[in-house]
């Protein structure tokens, strides 16, 4: 666990209304991260995706995905 995610989930580390707004910041920047790779891995060559271990077809399914689907 992160310690973003340990001040997140700890309940008497943070006032409830804290949490909440860390628990947000945190599903923003996972989302923002989820959307900036897949674009990133769109853009790969085929040769490129097959140093990192990944088939095009696989790549390509993955980076359709919105940026809220794990």
């Amino acid at each position: 666990m992160s310690p973003v995610e340990t001040l997140v989930f700890r309940p008497a580390s943070l006032p409830p209304l804290s949490r909440l707004v860390l628990a947000a910041a945190v599903r923003v920047v996972m989302w923002e991260t989820r959307q900036r790779t897949r674009k990133d891995l769109r853009r790969l060559s085929p040769h490129l995706l097959r140093d990192v271990g990944i088939d095009p077809m696989t790549a390509q399914a993955e980076s359709s995905r919105r940026f809220w689907q794990e």
